[in-house]
C-alpha cells in the first residue's frame, strides 16, 4: 500500500535463472537448455538483438535494481523491490521463456517441455509469498491440444491467469479453430488471459521485416501486435462466442485504442455484412464488455482516453524489473490523480486489475 492506495501490479516480470532449464526440463529435454547467449540447439531465440543492445539494457536494470540483480532477481528480491515501490500484489510473466515459445521453427514437443519446465518452476518461485507473487501460467500454442491439460495444471497451481503472445504461431492467428476448445475452458473455469508481446521474437512479428533498430522494432511489437490480436479475437468471433472470457491487452499503453476502435467501428459500419456471422455488435462494444488494457502514467491525454472508455477497463503493470521500468513508476500513477481522480486511479490500481484477475 502507497499513500492510502491498495496497488495491484498487473504486469511484473520474473528473470529466469540460467540453471533453472538444466533443473526443471524433463530428461529427454535437458540438452536443449538454452545457452548463456539464448541459443537452443546453436539456433538463437532472438531476432535483430545487437550486442549494444545486450550491454545497455543489462546496464539500466543493474543500475535500477542492483540488490536484485546481485540475487539473481529471486523471489526474495522481488518481493522487497514490491514492498519498495508500494505493491501489494505482483502477477509475474516470464522473460526469457516469452523468446523461447516465439521460435516459430520449434517443434510443438520441445515447446512443450519448456512449458511444463516454466510452470513448475514459476510455481515454486511464487511458493516464497503465494500472497503476494501471483503466477501467471504458460501453455503451447505451438500445439493447441495440449492447451486446455495445460490450462488444468494451471488452475491446480491455484492461478487466475494465462499469458499468450499475440503473435501468429505456426500460420494460426488466435482466432483459428483450433484454439476454440481453449477458449471455452478459460471462459468456463474463469481464467484471465493475457496478450503481452516481446520484442526481437522469431515469430511473425510487426515491424521486424522492415527496421533493425530496437527503437523502430519495440515501437512497432508491442501497441500493433497488440492491435492485430484484438482484431483477431473480434473478427474471428472469439468475443461473440465467448462473452465472459477476460482479455488483458499489456505492456502497449492505451492511447492507440482510441483510433483502433473508431476504425474498426468505422469499418463495420461499412461492412458489418462480411463479418456478420461472428461480429454482432461494435467492436467497441466489445472491448468495452470483456477487455482490460494497461495503461502508461506517462501517456498523453489520458483523461480524454478514460471519458472515451470509462475508467472500467484500465489496469496498470510496472513491467519490473525490464530495461523499460521506472523505478517511480508507481509514484507516477499516484500524481494522476490530480487529472483523472483518486476513484479512477484506485480503480486502475486495483478495483479493475482485481476483477480481471478473478481475485476474491
Amino acid at each position: 500500500m502507497l499513500d492510502q492506495y491498495r496497488i495491484i501490479d498487473a504486469d511484473a516480470h520474473v528473470i529466469e535463472p540460467p540453471n533453472m532449464w538444466g533443473k526443471y526440463l524433463e530428461p529427454a529435454f535437458r540438452h536443449f537448455a538454452p545457452s548463456s547467449d539464448l541459443t537452443v540447439a546453436g539456433e538463437s531465440l532472438l531476432h535483430k538483438y545487437s550486442d549494444r543492445l545486450r550491454l545497455e539494457g543489462a546496464k539500466q536494470i543493474t543500475q535500477a535494481y542492483p540488490v536484485s540483480w546481485q540475487n539473481g532477481f529471486d523471489a526474495e528480491s522481488h518481493v522487497r523491490a514490491m514492498q519498495h515501490m508500494g505493491v501489494d500484489i505482483s502477477f509475474i510473466y516470464p522473460t526469457y521463456f516469452s523468446w523461447i515459445c516465439a521460435v516459430d521453427t520449434m517443434s510443438p514437443q520441445l515447446v512443450g517441455a519448456f512449458v511444463r519446465a516454466y510452470n513448475r518452476w514459476l510455481q515454486e518461485f511464487c511458493s516464497y509469498n503465494p500472497k503476494t507473487l501471483r503466477g501467471v501460467g504458460v501453455v503451447n500454442l505451438h500445439e493447441p491440444e495440449e492447451m486446455v491439460s495445460e490450462l488444468q495444471q494451471i488452475v491446480a497451481f491455484g492461478w487466475k491467469a494465462v499469458f499468450l503472445r499475440p503473435n501468429p504461431v505456426k500460420g494460426r492467428l488466435l482466432s483459428n479453430s483450433a484454439y476454440e476448445s481453449f477458449w471455452f475452458k478459460c471462459e468456463e473455469l474463469g481464467i484471465a488471459v493475457s496478450l503481452h508481446e516481446g520484442t526481437h521474437c522469431r515469430l511473425p512479428s510487426t515491424g521486424a521485416d522492415r527496421f533493425n533498430t530496437r527503437f523502430a522494432l519495440h515501437a512497432c511489437s508491442h501497441p500493433m501486435e497488440q492491435m492485430m490480436a484484438l482484431l483477431a479475437l473480434i473478427e474471428g468471433g472469439v468475443l461473440e462466442r465467448h462473452p465472459n472470457l477476460r482479455i488483458g491487452l499489456l505492456e502497449a499503453g492505451c492511447s492507440w485504442l482510441p483510433y483502433w476502435l473508431w476504425r474498426l467501428d468505422r469499418e463495420y459500419e461499412d461492412l458489418h455484412w462480411e463479418v456478420a456471422g461472428n461480429v454482432k455488435m461494435k467492436p467497441s462494444e466489445y472491448v468495452r464488455r470483456q477487455c482490460f488494457i494497461a495503461i502508461e502514467p506517462s501517456e498523453p491525454c489520458l483523461a480524454q482516453i478514460v471519458e472515451f472508455i470509462g475508467s472500467e477497463n484500465l489496469i496498470f503493470g510496472s513491467d519490473y524489473p525490464h530495461m523499460d521500468h521506472k523505478p517511480d513508476v508507481v509514484a507516477q500513477m499516484l500524481a494522476l490523480e490530480k487529472q483523472l481522480s483518486k476513484n479512477t486511479v484506485q480503480k486502475i490500481l486495483w478495483d479493475n486489475p482485481a476483477r480481471f484477475y478473478g481475485l476474491e
